[in-house]
């Protein structure tokens, strides 16, 4: 039986990967735009701060006296609103002026570790330096303005554009999910369709496919055809080559029977040998033709009860009861005169040992196999024999009529469906045979 590993289907690997470069790109998105946009933004700033420099240094003047003084109204009225959070300083000489929104504060830090402005504000600052006329030293001139209302536009901005990629990736993957349903649909489609020819309702796959998947059913049905019709001059060869030797071959028994006996003895066991090689060959032709075909569904509950019916008139003299425990809804994906060869040697062999009671159960049910189990009541077999009495042509009671083929073929034949058949010791006290044997997909 084989061993089923789980396996990713297509959707899952779309999906995965779509999820893997949306996060990626949604990442990248979320990180960079808030960056770009608060470059911008205090790009922006300093180009305004820049006119209000500018129109600062036009407003400076030395007096006679060679004091600095600042000549007019500056257009921005927050710089005359005490910590408005726009500013500007001006130093000469050890000289400072600076603009009434600083009030009895000033500009502290350089250009590494940042400006402070009241408060710690954390300011955006640019300056300039030069010399007026008739002075020997430069003027250092400084406008500000306050980062706080930028840093906390900046950070709702990037709470807005978080959340609006979190929606879109949301609605992206919805549709991604979307077109891949629809585009998967033709596959879920021809997967229905192999379904039916599987269960045997339809012998090929129908309807209109996408031009990439056509090709594909095509060959399908093309490989359905070919099986059917090998299968069919299979069977019909084997089934013609068996009535064709069965006649040759009982001419020859009843020649044989009208020998004396020394001459019987020399050519009943060759007659033997060679019909225990084409029963079987003939049945290791028919398992080749009967393994994996398509639409299997057999109910072993009633082929047991009709294989009963007929062993109980041929052993009416031992008045052996056999007790059908199978769920008659049971189905097994087994042709029916495969179930009909391996149930009946395996009961018929309980009926020629028994005591007086063969039972027939399902042991379990699981990964898509089920296990029918035959015991008796009989002596059974010692526990180093199980395996030799499933080769061919081997009888531990030469007694008992027989060409030794049964378990063997039962074996062969549970093996051409992936099953097994394995013999223990039964606590009825004789033979245990497990049958297992594949269910039908659904």
């Amino acid at each position: 039986m084989p061993n089923k590993r789980p396996r990713r289907s297509i959707r899952s690997r779309l999906l995965i990967a779509a999820a893997v470069w949306l996060s990626v790109i949604s990442l990248l998105t979320g990180y960079l735009v808030p960056s770009f946009i608060k470059t911008y933004l205090i790009e922006q700033e300093k180009t305004q701060l820049y006119l209000y420099l500018d129109q600062l240094t036009g407003m400076i003047d030395l007096t006679p006296t060679g004091h600095i003084k600042v000549q007019g109204r500056l257009s921005n009225p927050r710089f005359y609103s005490p910590y408005s959070g726009l500013y500007w300083t001006l130093n000469l000489d050890k000289k400072q002026l600076r603009s009434r929104s600083l009030w009895d504060t000033t500009i502290t830090g350089n250009e590494k570790s940042g400006y402070e402005g009241p408060n710690k504000q954390p300011l955006i600052v640019v300056e300039r330096k030069f010399l007026l006329p008739e002075s020997d030293h430069p003027v250092h001139l400084m406008v500000a303005i306050n980062q706080d209302r930028l840093v906390t536009t900046i950070r709702e901005l990037t709470h807005q554009v978080w959340a609006l990629l979190g929606i879109m990736v949301m609605g992206i993957l919805l549709l991604i999910t979307v077109q891949i349903s629809w585009s998967l649909w033709p596959l879920r489609k021809l997967q229905r369709n192999l379904k039916e020819v599987r269960a045997g309702n339809i012998n090929t796959v129908t309807g209109e496919y996408p031009l990439e998947i056509q090709p594909l059913v095509d060959d399908l049905n093309a490989l359905l055809f070919h099986y059917q019709e090998v299968l069919e001059r299979a069977r019909n060869h084997f089934g013609n080559l068996s009535h064709a030797l069965k006649t040759p071959i009982a001419i020859l028994n009843n020649e044989v029977a009208l020998l004396d006996p020394t001459q019987q003895a020399k050519l009943r066991p060759a007659l033997e040998q060679l019909q225990q090689h084409i029963d079987y060959h003939l049945g290791r032709a028919r398992m080749a033709g009967s393994a994996n075909i398509l639409g299997l569904k057999t109910a072993p509950a009633p082929r047991v009860d009709a294989i009963s019916m007929a062993m109980d008139k041929v052993y009416a003299a031992r008045e052996v009861v056999l007790v059908n425990e199978l769920d008659s809804e049971l189905m097994i994906a087994v042709e029916k005169r495969d179930t009909d060869e391996m149930l009946g040697n395996l009961i018929e062999n309980s009926y020629k040992w028994a005591s007086s009671l063969i039972r027939v159960h399902k042991l379990r049910d699981e990964s898509g196999f089920v296990t029918i189990v035959i015991e008796d009541d009989g002596p059974g077999i010692a526990d180093n024999e199980f395996s030799e009495v499933l080769k061919r042509g081997v009888r531990l009671d030469e007694s008992t009529p027989g060409t030794g083929l049964g378990l063997n073929i039962v074996n062969e034949l549970c093996h051409s469906y992936r099953g097994q058949l394995k013999l223990s010791r039964s606590k009825l006290g004789g033979l245990k045979a497990e049958l297992t044997l594949p269910l039908p997909r659904h």
